[in-house]
């Protein structure tokens, strides 16, 4: 068994050293952050790869996190994203990662 606070403790180390990375290369750190966002998504509980029904615990959590990794996804191939878009992803998991950190157990 994990001792309390260790999930929160590695995510907020790992968050810094992105947000740092951030600064340089936004594009090429969506990656990074898309996959922090998903551990801690998915260590929340939350149904990261399902269809979430307006009912559904947190749903706007789970539309935020899937309309960041689209644009993620759209980076990671290639695709000409338009940097707003790139301003936008980072804006989503920036509030995503405040929402859970906030959510972990100290």
């Amino acid at each position: 068994m994990r001792e309390p606070g260790l999930d929160r403790h590695e995510w907020e180390t790992e968050w810094q050293a992105l947000e740092e990375q951030l600064e340089d290369s936004p594009a090429e750190t969506l990656s990074e952050l898309g996959d922090l966002i998903e551990r801690m998504l998915v260590d929340q509980g939350f149904p990261i790869h399902d269809e979430v029904a307006d009912d559904g615990v947190e749903p706007e959590v789970v539309r935020d996190y899937q309309e960041a990794r689209r644009i993620t996804a759209l980076a990671e191939h290639g695709a000409d994203v338009d940097p707003g878009d790139i301003g936008a992803a980072v804006r989503l998991y920036r509030e995503l990662y405040a929402h859970l950190i906030s959510k972990a157990i100290d």
